[in-house]
């Protein structure tokens, strides 16, 4: 960024680099192509107690999970779409072991695989000493972005509870069984949602900022 911004000063936000960048990793994962549009501005508010209510949650209920994407004008196909962003990345053992969700892991209350189950248990046994434990949200391929997140639901290999409520939910069950069948289709419907989700709450013309340093307001 600073880089970026030495050499032009005061155009480009860190919203459309954020926007760009995460396009191209998920490209150079194996992921879908899709165009980003630039324009944003940045915002001149930042607050962490703000965002607590407009994201969801691994502990919450599948109810409460659709009704916070579908509130800001997404289908719950494109919801469990996004969700397919699982199939990369780390979570914490933390928020897999919490006091909400714990107790579903070790009474195998809902659906996880048993051996799986115990291999968390295993790999974030020591989560309380060290909070950087992590687990690979996708076991099978960790590094690849492909549809096999949506294949290790039914066999109960999602980490976290919202990821199996994804399968056991009538509502979401349907998408996560055609997306696991059809990558292609995964794709399609991942991009057009990234795309849609990249225009949420954006600034444009006047309103906003450039942010200087993308870590704080001007």
């Amino acid at each position: 960024m600073t880089a970026l911004e030495l050499a032009c000063p005061n155009t480009v936000s860190c919203s459309d680099i954020l926007a760009a960048s995460t396009r191209n990793l998920l490209v150079m994962l194996g992921g879908p192509n899709f165009p980003v549009f630039l324009g944003r501005r940045d915002g001149t508010v930042s607050t962490s107690s703000s965002v607590n209510n407009h994201l969801p949650k691994p502990t919450m209920p599948m109810s409460h999970i659709i009704d916070i994407f579908t509130q800001r004008g997404f289908t719950v196909e494109e919801f469990v779409a996004l969700t397919g962003a699982h199939t990369v990345g780390l979570t914490h053992c933390s928020e897999i072991f919490n006091n909400e969700n714990k107790n579903i892991i070790h009474n195998n209350d809902y659906g996880y695989n048993p051996r799986f189950a115990e291999a968390l248990q295993k790999a974030c046994g020591n989560y309380k000493n060290d909070p950087t434990l992590s687990v690979f949200n996708d076991i099978m391929t960790p590094g690849k972005f492909d549809n096999m997140y949506f294949q290790n639901l039914p066999k109960g290999l999602g980490v976290l509870k919202s990821d199996h409520g994804l399968y056991s939910d009538n509502r979401t069950k349907p998408f996560v069984e055609r997306f696991g069948k059809d990558e292609n289709e995964f794709f399609r419907v991942f991009a057009k949602s990234m795309q849609k989700l990249s225009f949420l709450g954006v600034k444009t013309g006047r309103r906003g900022e450039i942010r200087r340093r993308c870590d704080q307001i001007n």
